[in-house]
């Protein structure tokens, strides 16, 4: 079958469009492929900096015929119905429809055939609404203007669009086409610099062969392989390890068509400055890798740079170029790091009162002191010393007003941890100054001195409650102030450290520090710090009660830790069935119940239990609603008359005693066992005692029995919430 070449020649697409411009492309003419029934066998899109191309294999030479049966009126129905049907069947004569018989009678039905057009004509329509549809995050208006949509829109001058169509083993045919005065044709060009005359290509086999020659390595990943392999060479043959960084290897991959590795260095009185700020400086600037030494880990004074030709002195002249840049930019980092270590930390305190945080939250020096309020509290319950907790909440968020951090918003925190060491800070302070936004995604440490643990927790739980006791929530896709990121990073610090924290009660006596602060008021505007909102306005009623932000946040916690849970293999249900009981807000005990209760209803006698529990619920819950009662209370003894509903009874007394025992002495498993031993007793209560009995007593009796089964459960989790 024949395949589909496409190629969009422009000038240079920005490398941080260029990924989901080719998915895009591949997506929009797929799919529109395919909805004209023309189904492929394949397809890949590739791009450069100055192409974006596309190959679709196995796409049919034409469209299939499509016949189509349209019902009309009844044999019989009046004319003006007949006539209605057939206009819109395009008949002209009721002759020309057939008729058809069903269980209702006797019908008029008209029978189209449409013949199916040649691909490349379908093509041909298909690929300039692509072009002038493609959702380009931002395009320039180029080309002729049409008088059905305007002038073409492109993220760069658009030069040429290649189109061919055709069997591998035949010369394709062009699609032809117009977009923005742009024709389709088979003709394209290779390196800006090295290959510019123009050739023709056919299909795509011959199109990556010919672009190789001229000096473009088409795929991307082909590009960052090269990048790398290369890069690690040119380190290693210099004794030299490679900082690894992906993001700008993608970066790299997508500013160049032929990659060419360079190594360049720079003056070594550059090495006092702190290595993150060195990386910072050449990687932001002149999207360069820069080297360790393998031995010490510590940044040398050789960078990689990757050229987009093959110079004629080797590259010389592209490195000094380099060189000169990286030298201006380090010592413009130089000075602003010498002169942000001639003001202590402390010194800098006063400017965020000046900084509004949020207008109803107050300003950054009111968060920073409730932040050392909460981090002295939570400093005994996670083993931190409470001094070193408090002077690390205090200094923690100092070094945003320094001109590092300004110029390198990536490095805060450790900025702070590098001005804290030297002006002689304890070094769990300066740690706890660096680890205090830790973690910062799924794949970022955990914090684990108790110092930082303490800060960490602090200033993440300062961010959650402040913001739901002003009802700034998240809202579906919306997070404006990465509330989730916050929660997961409490989530993960607490289970990750194995600490035993009751939220509720850190969540209300913090809501009570946030209501207890006076007002906003009228504060000059600083520095963006932060989510930081510069204006400031008086309002009334500034936060929620401490119990609904309590209840409602811990809720939020439940849902983030589904989140986590399910990426470890755990049922979301369960996490669900352990928080519906009343007072559980200690996330450790909620996972290690969550485990028990896993394993539990994976033997024989959980998935039983979990049968008998629910056939009790469902029964309550039918008869409660139907008698408008509810059959709480422990069952009268005298009326328990069948052997079966006795030994139900005495089962659940035991069950209930021991499984509470167990929990007190956080013992879960050992709960689950003692929740394990009614199940033979609740079988065989099912299996012989009738529920619904006549006696009106011994039936409220009975149903008390079932209530009690549901009660016992709840020593361990609420299984009306299980699913199964």
């Amino acid at each position: 079958m024949p395949d589909l070449l496409l190629e969009f020649f422009s000038e240079e697409i920005p490398a941080r469009m260029q990924g989901r411009a080719a998915e895009d492309l591949r997506k929009l003419v797929t799919d529109a492929l395919v909805e004209a029934g023309l189904v492929y066998d394949g397809a890949k899109a590739f791009v450069t900096p100055r192409r974006l191309a596309l190959s679709v294999h196995g796409v049919p030479a034409r469209q299939p015929d499509l016949k189509e049966e349209r019902k009309g009126p009844k044999v019989g129905a009046p004319d003006q119905a007949i006539q209605g049907f057939l206009r819109a069947a395009g008949l002209t004569s009721i002759d020309q429809a057939k008729v058809q018989s069903d269980k209702k009678g006797d019908f008029y039905v008209a029978v189209t055939e449409k013949k199916g057009r040649d691909a490349i004509a379908v093509i041909a329509d298909i690929v300039p609404k692509v072009v002038r549809s493609f959702p380009w995050p931002k395009s320039m208006r180029w080309g002729k203007a049409s008088a059905e949509s305007g002038a073409l829109t492109w993220v760069r001058p658009l030069h040429s669009i290649v189109a061919t169509f055709g069997p591998e083993t035949e010369d394709p045919e062009v699609v032809k086409f117009d977009v923005g005065g742009i024709a389709s044709g088979d003709t394209t060009r290779g390196h800006r610099f090295m290959a510019p005359a123009p050739f023709t290509v056919k299909h795509f086999d011959d199109y990556m062969q010919k672009l190789e020659a001229a000096r473009v390595v088409l795929d991307p990943a082909r590009r960052r392989e090269i990048i790398l392999t290369d890069a690690k060479n040119l380190a290693f043959a210099q004794g030299f390890e490679l900082v690894e960084d992906e993001g700008l290897l993608t970066e790299a991959a997508g500013l160049v068509e032929w990659p060419v590795v360079l190594m360049g260095e720079f003056d070594k009185a550059f090495l006092a400055i702190p290595g993150e700020v060195i990386r910072a400086t050449i990687r932001n600037n002149q999207k360069c890798f820069v080297l360790r030494d393998p031995q010490t880990a510590k940044l040398t004074n050789k960078f990689i740079l990757v050229a987009n030709e093959e110079a004629s002195d080797g590259g010389k002249a592209i490195v000094a170029g380099n060189q000169r840049v990286i030298r201006a930019r380090l010592s413009d980092a130089k000075f602003f790091y010498e002169t942000d270590l001639k003001t202590p930390l402390e010194a800098r305190l006063p400017k965020f009162e000046q900084i509004v945080f949020h207008e109803k939250l107050g300003t950054q020096a009111e968060r920073i002191a409730r932040i050392v309020a909460l981090a002295g509290q939570l400093a005994p319950v996670v083993g931190a010393d409470k001094a070193k907790a408090e002077r690390a909440a205090q200094l923690c968020k100092v070094d945003l007003l320094t001109e590092v951090v300004g110029e390198f918003p990536e490095v805060q925190g450790l900025m702070g941890k590098y001005y804290a060491q030297a002006q002689n800070e304890d070094e769990a302070v300066a740690n706890a100054i660096a680890d205090h936004y830790s973690p910062k995604g799924p794949d970022d440490l955990v914090p684990s001195d108790p110092v930082s643990i303490a800060v960490a927790l602090a200033d993440k739980i300062d961010t959650l409650v402040g913001f739901w006791a002003i009802d700034e929530k998240p809202t579906g896709s919306k997070d404006p102030y990465a509330l989730r990121r916050a929660a997961l990073g409490v989530i993960r610090i607490v289970l990750d450290n194995k600490l035993r924290l009751r939220l509720l009660d850190v969540v209300a006596k913090h809501s009570g520090v946030i209501a207890g602060q006076p007002g906003p008021r009228e504060a000059r505007p600083g520095r963006k710090l932060e989510p930081a909102i510069h204006q400031s306005r008086k309002m009334d009623a500034r936060v929620k009660p401490a119990h609904d932000v309590g209840d409602d946040l811990l809720s939020f916690f439940a849902d983030r830790l589904k989140v986590q849970l399910r990426e470890q293999g755990a049922r979301h249900d369960l996490v669900d069935a352990v928080f519906a009981l009343e007072g559980q807000d200690d996330l450790l005990l909620i996972v290690r119940r969550v485990e028990a209760l896993g394993k539990f209803l994976d033997t024989e006698d959980g998935k039983n239990l979990l049968a008998g529990v629910k056939r009790a619920a469902n029964i309550l819950r039918i008869e409660e609603k139907k008698d408008g009662t509810a059959y709480s209370g422990a069952p009268d003894v005298a009326l328990l008359r069948e052997p079966e509903e006795k030994a139900l009874a005495t089962a659940i007394a035991t069950a209930k005693k021991d499984a509470a025992a167990a929990v007190a002495k956080e013992d879960f498993a050992a709960a689950m066992s003692a929740m394990a031993k009614l199940r033979p007793t609740v079988d065989a209560f099912f299996d012989k005692v009738t529920v619904n009995a006549d006696d009106k007593a011994l039936r409220a009796n009975r149903l008390r029995l079932l209530n009690e089964i549901r009660e016992a459960t709840r020593a361990v989790a609420d299984f009306s919430r299980i699913e199964g």
